[in-house]
């Protein structure tokens, strides 16, 4: 069978560091390698940076098209995308999956699809085309959702094993090797996409990745991550959701691949403070595996009752314990908090004070945004007043703030002037251009341009758009109006 896999086009560039993260569809090359094992034709499409969706549709002729969908900001381009393949195949199935997908399918299910993944994908899209070679109906492959057919969702009966990681050959990277050099993380290009484990046991409230996969964590085998490790290139953003959760395992990963003699020029992980202030050992052993190497940290807040209120388990106690260890052991420090559209201006003031105390001026700031598939969203669904999608990004207020959109912006944008984004600040451009590869000069120039937004209340304000209280609640979220609002997307795209 012909299967077109499509990564679609984000629109979250106009904000945040969105110009800085411009990775491979990793999920999407799993899923192709195992379509592939299987027999099956693929061709993936990033339309970040192939050719028009008309020319790979005529190309492949697929019998079944897949469409990615990874966060709820993109939403609406997924299901712009959707109809857009239907109108150019009237009789192919299509399929989304994706995180965000399998976490909250419902905005998915528009008539052009025929179903939605909620099962990990590399099984489910295998068994989707067995099912459609058999004519057997789609109802009849588990691990999906479908309209049922009166306007609700029907899911299809679910696996009671979970998919081993290693029953999936490595990522089919073939796929993406005519745009690698688009691929970046930070200033470091291209950049590669490696995942050595699934899943997160922990239960930050505003994360959706352990309600997905039920707090488990799943590893592949540590021959698997080497072989993987060894065939990528230069520059590895590892993509676990939580780097160094299994000590023992994570060790002798470690020291596997020093003995394969695998070293990188650069790798960035994703930890948690906590857990790498009671195990310094573990970066110990890892800190020799990259000349440069960095751990993003989730922040999230500067004190105990925010770090509650979010329910991460953690104390800034840990925290500047965390930032001290990596510290000492060479580690790059970043991460990110979150702000609270509740906060008054002293909360502000606070996060200002811990950030210049410890030195953190590497980190991010995004707005405290409930995302589908969590508790937390389903608690604020009659609260939210956005009326897109596309205004989940972590930069959009979803309600009225506290201090009134306009100072709640300022307040905002200053937090973000203190960071070392600013150019006008701590770290200005002729620095930043010492300290990157020549060859990436002119994608750094142009990341550093959009994210001097960051700084600008205005720009926030441009796009603040709340529907009145009365109209509050998920239901007005639907990707038919945001399709008709397609002339406000390409004028913020256009900025």
């Amino acid at each position: 069978m012909n299967v077109l896999l499509l990564r679609p086009v984000p629109g979250n560039e106009r904000f945040g560091l969105g110009p800085f993260f411009r990775i491979e569809p990793l999920g999407m090359e799993y899923i192709a390698a195992a379509l592939e094992a299987r027999g099956h034709r693929v061709t993936l499409a990033d339309l970040r940076f192939s050719r028009s969706l008309g020319s790979q549709i005529r190309a492949a002729r697929p019998s079944l098209v897949g469409i990615a969908a990874m966060h709820a900001l993109e939403t609406d381009e997924v299901v712009a995308l959707a109809r857009r393949v239907r109108a150019l195949s009237p009789d192919v199935p299509i399929v989304i999956g994706g995180h965000t997908a399998a976490a909250y399918p419902e905005p998915f299910l528009v008539p052009e699809v025929s179903a939605v993944v909620l099962d990990d994908g590399e099984r489910a899209l295998p068994r989707v085309c067995d099912a459609l070679d058999r004519g057997a109906p789609l109802t009849a492959v588990a691990g999906l959702a479908l309209p049922d057919g009166d306007g609700g969702v029907l899911r299809t009966a679910g696996e009671t094993a979970t998919l081993a990681l290693d029953e999936v050959p490595l990522p089919a990277r073939h796929h993406v090797a005519p745009w690698r050099r688009q691929y970046a993380c930070l200033a470091h290009r291209p950049a590669w996409l490696v995942e050595t484990a699934r899943g997160c046991p922990f239960r930050c409230s505003f994360c959706s990745i352990w309600q997905l996969h039920a707090r488990a964590v799943r590893e592949r085998s540590i021959d698997s991550v080497c072989r993987d490790f060894a065939s990528v290139g230069a520059h590895v953003f590892v993509a676990d959701d939580l780097f160094w959760h299994h000590p023992p395992r994570s060790l002798e990963l470690a020291h596997e691949l020093r003995r394969r003699r695998v070293h990188k020029q650069w790798i960035l992980v994703q930890s948690r403070t906590d857990l790498v202030a009671r195990h310094p050992e573990l970066l110990e052993a890892w800190r020799p595996l990259a000349r440069e190497f960095d751990i993003f940290f989730g922040l999230e807040a500067a004190t105990d009752e925010g770090l509650s209120g979010l329910m991460k388990d953690a104390t800034v106690d840990e925290t500047v314990r965390g930032v001290d260890v990596a510290r000492q052991l060479k580690y790059g420090v970043t991460g990110n908090f979150v702000i609270d559209p509740a906060w008054g201006e002293a909360d502000f003031e606070r996060l200002w004070a811990f950030v210049e105390r410890h030195q953190l001026f590497q980190a991010g700031f995004t707005i405290l945004t409930p995302l589908p598939g969590t508790a937390y969203f389903e608690e604020m669904r009659r609260k939210l007043r956005a009326r897109r999608w596309s205004h989940f990004d972590m930069h959009h207020l979803l309600w009225e703030p506290a201090l009134g959109p306009r100072r709640f912006f300022e307040l905002y944008c200053e937090t973000w002037r203190r960071s070392v984004l600013n150019l006008k600040g701590r770290k200005g451009l002729l620095q930043w251009m010492r300290e990157v590869d020549l060859r990436n000069a002119l994608f750094l120039i142009q990341a550093l341009r959009r994210t001097q937004k960051l700084m600008d209340a205005d720009h926030y304000l441009a796009e603040h758009d709340l529907a009145p209280p009365a109209e509050a609640g998920v239901a007005g979220l639907s990707p038919s109006d945001a399709i008709a609002d397609a002339g406000t997307l390409l004028r913020l795209a256009r900025r």
